[in-house]
């Protein structure tokens, strides 16, 4: 079946069964070009709580369509790749979280989005690498619990002056995670003019080396926004689909086209999958009610807290 063909099936499809389909900034050029939104984490979560659709299709890893199904608990929630797990999520279960919970009872916990279900549903808020700096900032304790990303969780500390208590220590993301100083200078000295972005899931020192740190759609606002007409960028190969689509007329290059740099997970979801999710309502993401309410009030609690 050829793209477009497959396409043409999907917008059927989504009109037939009341469906949208949420698309993660990584996806490839295909899944955005159908997808009804697209956009990052924390972007998706609010599109599928605004959304009056029956059904998500939701093309993205799986902490994001657990996220969805927590915060639209009775609409049909669909992953088109059930095992897109995530490096970062998988790193940190809920044992170990609670553990630390309990030895430093009087601390926020503060969850980054790619953590699994049962994980969050023991956060106190939950951010994305766009609202992590602003929420723990407006926490009123110095210290904080903060995960499973070690390298956000050094860049929240240095942002903030706060102590970050890292559970785990060592949680990374495949591809961020495998960024080096030695890119960022051959980079620059490939393309002199370009402006450099980075993914704050990057090391610190590599982030240190940017022109801009920070999520995926916040690349996307700075790379319009700046007048630079050249960007070389620092986070999943996918994004260069999401900047050229909604970034036109701007030249973007990979900071690393290694074996790491496309998100094994990410790249599981198809746009044939996505199809076959549709046409098949497969496969249904579940989540046990009482982790969906402890999911939907930290998220809430989160966003109240970026509001006020």
């Amino acid at each position: 079946m050829n793209n477009e063909y497959l396409a043409r099936e999907i917008t059927r499809l989504k009109r037939e069964r009341g469906a949208v389909v949420l698309a993660h900034n990584y996806m490839d050029y295909g899944i955005q070009v159908i997808a009804d939104f697209v956009g990052d984490s924390y972007d998706l979560a609010l599109r599928a709580m605004e959304t009056g659709a029956e059904v998500i299709v939701f093309a993205g890893v799986r902490f994001m369509a657990e996220q969805a199904k927590a915060l639209n608990y009775n609409r049909v929630v669909l992953a088109p790749e059930p095992n897109a797990g995530c490096t970062i999520a998988d790193v940190l279960d809920a044992e170990t979280l609670r553990r630390v919970r309990e030895a430093y009872p009087s601390t926020p916990v503060v969850l980054y989005v790619n953590s699994n279900a049962d994980a969050k549903a023991l956060a106190d808020y939950i951010v994305t690498s766009s609202t992590a700096v602003r929420v723990v900032k407006r926490l009123r304790s110095d210290v904080v619990i903060f995960g499973p990303d070690n390298n956000l969780a050094d860049y929240v500390a240095h942002m903030t002056g706060k102590k970050i208590i890292k559970v785990p220590p060592n949680g990374r993301c495949v591809v961020h995670g495998n960024y080096t100083t030695d890119m960022v200078s051959e980079a620059r000295a490939r393309y002199p003019r370009a402006r450099v972005m980075i993914h704050p899931e990057s090391p610190p020192e590599v982030s240190r080396l940017a022109d801009f740190v920070g999520s995926t759609n916040q690349m996307i606002d700075y790379a319009s926004r700046d007048s630079s007409m050249e960007f070389v960028v620092g986070t999943e190969v996918g994004m260069l689909n999401a900047l050229k689509i909604k970034v036109p007329g701007k030249v973007f290059h990979p900071l690393s086209t290694g074996p790491y740099a496309r998100c094994p997970f990410m790249a599981m979801i198809t746009l044939e999958k996505v199809y076959r999710s549709l046409r098949d309502f497969v496969h249904e993401i579940e989540v046990p009610k009482s982790t969906a309410e402890a999911i939907k009030e930290a998220f809430e609690r989160t966003r109240k807290l970026l509001e006020g």
